[in-house]
């Protein structure tokens, strides 16, 4: 079959026709699924000579690069297109600016400037700009901007929403201001921009300024300033801005339920978690892989294992980020058994764990005592899976040995450690001395800990505690002196708990909640018989 070859720009009335033309080329605008589907009906165009033809591949290219493609394939598909046009290029750019490599989208526009003879046109650039706020590189598009104002597309919305996203995105609020407050008719888009830059650069009063004074909104607005009060912390007004959504009936999507399940999470607002995925299931949204894992891991905080286990079993697709939620949860919950078991079954499931997977099995083997266990796991991790241990795999190993009294072979691992030691690390060894009473060993700990940052507090008080457990007051109050005289303090802890539909909050130490004498009489109660235990 000879070739068709595009020189011009075909008319829609043409393409039409000439799709029409061949059934193949039909199926994948009605048929086509999945790559599976994709992948015969590629085959058939080989087959057929099709493929050669730069129209027909473009249609394969495109849904290769869609959401339900796969950019390694679709990249095969573009190296072989003898002479891409303009669309072919903008679709792989595109894709790859949208995929998990958008460093590739930037190779190709260079390459598509350097070798090509088509010149990038305004669909072009949204494109390039999108991978260059999604790698961080601000200060490379500004250099690219500068074409555009060049070229004279500066006054094109499409790009400058994306370099006000860029610039938004990367912490570049005062350029991404600069251009917010030149156009006079910004759209939603750049609005939700600035509300997205600025809520990531922890400026979430900023954000919520803007968001009030939209005249429009749509459900990215939402999302983000919902998202942007979770990642702050201010867990509250999360739940209560999604009520305000519910008020206005805004739809929300999967990405608000995502926030609102982490907000509940960080809570252990149990009865709104259970709302919500009531509300899931009710309206109707996909179990997807992200979805199905935060609703296990909102179930696992709130202490709630018995229906996170569920929502696993029912799960329709159980990613890996799913079953590392659930080894997590029931490790954290005191199911150490019950996790390293649901380990054994993602080995079994031919899944191939990562490092996540690993914290997950080795924190039950730390809450259970599992000192052999722990070893054999690293082992595993480091020799069957060759996965490098990060500093949470070495913390899992010092607790672990620590609590086994092993307090000396756990220093040795720290220090052979390929990594730099943290706070956490000597701090959990520090923590191990207090409770095995090595003042020796807690003295170098102590030493490492406050050589870190000499003006914490956790140094202090820790090795206070060691020689406060073991009888040596005076020396403890040596140690509480010392950080009054560097006139370093100790901020208090706090928890939140969810009781009846209402969250408390409670601070290390205080009395000023209603129930104070009850928690503190119950709380002594649970230390004498904890004491007991331990005597017996």
């Amino acid at each position: 079959m000879m070739p068709f070859c595009c020189s011009f720009t075909p008319s829609s009335a043409s393409i039409s026709k000439f799709i029409s033309d061949q059934p193949y080329l039909t199926m994948i605008d009605k048929h086509c699924t999945t790559m599976k589907d994709l992948q015969k009906i590629h085959a058939n165009l080989i087959k057929t000579g099709l493929a050669n033809d730069t129209f027909a591949a473009s249609r394969i290219l495109a849904f290769c690069a869609s959401p339900a493609g796969d950019m390694n394939y679709a990249y095969l598909v573009f190296t072989r297109i003898q002479h891409p046009n303009l669309f072919v290029w903008n679709t792989i750019i595109r894709g790859f600016s949208q995929s998990s490599t958008p460093q590739v989208a930037l190779v190709l526009f260079i390459d598509m400037l350097i070798s090509s003879p088509v010149e990038p046109q305004k669909l072009t650039y949204p494109s390039v700009f999108k991978a260059y706020a999604h790698l961080g590189l601000a200060r490379d598009g500004a250099q690219l901007q500068g074409r555009i104002i060049k070229m004279g597309l500066q006054s094109d919305p499409f790009i400058r929403n994306t370099i006000l996203y860029m610039y938004a995105n990367c912490g570049f609020l005062s350029e991404a201001r600069q251009m917010f407050d030149e156009d006079m008719e910004s759209d939603v888009v750049a609005w939700n921009s600035m509300i997205i830059g600025h809520s990531k650069s922890g400026e979430i009063v900023e954000s919520r300024r803007l968001f009030d004074r939209m005249q429009f909104r749509n459900t990215v607005s939402w999302n983000t300033m919902i998202s942007g009060y979770v990642r702050k912390g201010n867990l509250r007004e999360a739940l209560r801005l999604f009520g305000k959504m519910q008020e206005e009936r805004i739809e929300p999507s999967e990405f608000t339920m995502v926030s609102l399940l982490n907000a509940c999470a960080r809570l252990g607002a149990l009865i709104q978690g259970e709302w919500i995925h009531r509300y899931i299931m009710k309206n109707g949204f996909e179990l997807n892989i992200i979805v199905t894992t935060a609703i296990i891991d909102m179930y696992c905080k709130c202490g709630c294992v018995e229906k996170a286990l569920q929502a696993f079993e029912a799960a329709p697709k159980k990613g890996l980020s799913c079953w590392n939620s659930m080894i997590l949860g029931l490790a954290m919950n005191g199911c150490a058994e019950e996790s390293i078991h649901l380990f054994s079954k993602l080995l079994s499931a031919n899944l191939k764990p990562d490092d996540v997977t690993f914290i997950g099995v080795l924190t039950a083997c730390n809450h259970s005592g599992m000192v052999d266990k722990a070893r054999y796991y690293f082992s595993l991790m480091t020799k069957k899976y060759m996965i490098k241990p990060s500093i949470k795999h070495y913390s899992c190993m010092v607790d672990v040995l620590g609590r086994a009294r092993l307090l000396e072979e756990a220093e040795e691992l720290i220090m052979s450690m390929p990594v730099n030691p943290d706070a956490i690390i000597w701090g959990s060894l520090l923590s191990s001395c207090r409770k095995h009473g090595n003042i020796k060993l807690a003295k170098r700990a102590a030493k490492r800990l406050i050589e870190l940052d000499p003006n914490d507090c956790c140094g202090y008080v820790l090795m206070s505690n060691v020689y406060a457990a073991s009888s040596h007051f005076e020396e403890a109050m040596e140690e509480r002196f010392s950080m009054r005289e560097k006139r370093i303090e100790k901020e208090p802890g706090c928890s939140l708990i969810e009781v009846d539909g209402e969250v408390h909050e409670f601070v290390a130490g205080g009395r000023l909640h209603y129930r104070a004498p009850e928690i503190y009489s119950m709380l002594n109660a649970l230390g004498v018989s904890l004491q007991e235990t331990e005597n017996v």
